[in-house]
């Protein structure tokens, strides 16, 4: 199935520690490459994300983060009592000896121990956020789906219009060359001198051979037959149309060099348009 290369998607999972936020977003980009912003508590799982991105997403430049909310009413420190009465027994004990010694409370709460984060479970609260990644990815990859079906849709919409434009210019061409045939036989009809007929048709077909376009026409009905097999093939495809994109302009190049004809050289025209509208849609796609 198609993806687009944009997408979000966002999920929220609620743990001992507090609530973590986990976001993923994309744009357009020719590589995978990947922006992580993490709660300190899951720095160090960075490695692992970025795997468990790569191992599911194949271009796009994505943007991922975690956050951890304290639960309502949760205090993110807290006093140790029993460091902050040894430090009391110690000021009594030293103010006998110094009576002019004053401490602030502010530098009682500098003293090592005496304020305490809450405790948190490392391994739980990053098997937790790897959890709730899975979560945001699924989301985020049927986001990615559902915008690409819509980008699948619209460019088999113009490769049917490619398709028409071949079939029609191959519908013309007969008339094309037994008109010029025509013209070419009014004006040696015109000279002053006769020519000998036999080099005269052995020109004649090196010309209109020059103007043949069978050859194009066909790859262009090969490239739109693979464009059509490619679009239903369920693995990133961006980088392969893009190149096949290629090979369809440099056949509706040569169509158009080759036109004696006005039909055939608006057909062209708007084969190259077609084909430049393919273009900025398969840019969108992974």
């Amino acid at each position: 199935m198609i993806r687009s290369m944009t997408a979000f998607a966002s999920g929220e999972r609620a743990t001992e520690w507090g609530t973590l936020g986990c976001e993923l977003r994309s744009v357009n980009h020719r590589f995978l490459e990947i922006g992580v912003r993490l709660h300190d508590d899951l720095r160090a799982l960075e490695p692992v994300l970025r795997e468990r991105i790569a191992a599911r997403l194949g271009r796009g430049k994505l943007d991922l983060t975690l956050r951890l909310r304290s639960p309502e009413g949760a205090s993110g420190l807290h006093a140790d009592p029993t460091r902050l009465r040894e430090l009391s027994d110690l000021a009594i004990d030293l103010s006998a000896r110094f009576p002019g010694l004053h401490t602030e409370f502010t530098q009682l709460l500098q003293f090592p121990g005496v304020l305490q984060a809450p405790a948190t479970d490392a391994a739980a609260l990053q098997a937790q956020a790897l959890a709730l990644l899975d979560e945001v990815l699924d989301e985020f990859i049927q986001a990615r789906e559902r915008e690409g079906a819509k980008l699948a849709a619209v460019i088999n919409e113009r490769v049917d219009g490619i398709a028409a434009i071949a079939a029609g210019v191959r519908e013309i061409m007969p008339a094309i060359r037994t008109g010029q045939r025509t013209k070419l036989e009014a004006r040696l009809a015109d000279l002053t001198q006769p020519a000998d007929p036999g080099r005269l048709e052995q020109e004649l077909v090196i010309w209109l051979q020059k103007l043949d376009v069978e050859e194009e026409l066909d790859r262009l009905d090969s490239h739109v037959a693979e464009a059509r097999r490619v679009l239903k093939l369920r693995e990133a495809v961006g980088r392969r149309l893009d190149f096949l994109l290629q090979e369809f302009n440099r056949e509706a190049n040569t169509l158009g060099s080759k036109s004696v004809d006005a039909r055939s050289s608006a057909s062209a025209v708007e084969l190259k348009v077609l084909i430049d509208q393919v273009r900025e849609q398969v840019q969108n796609i992974e």
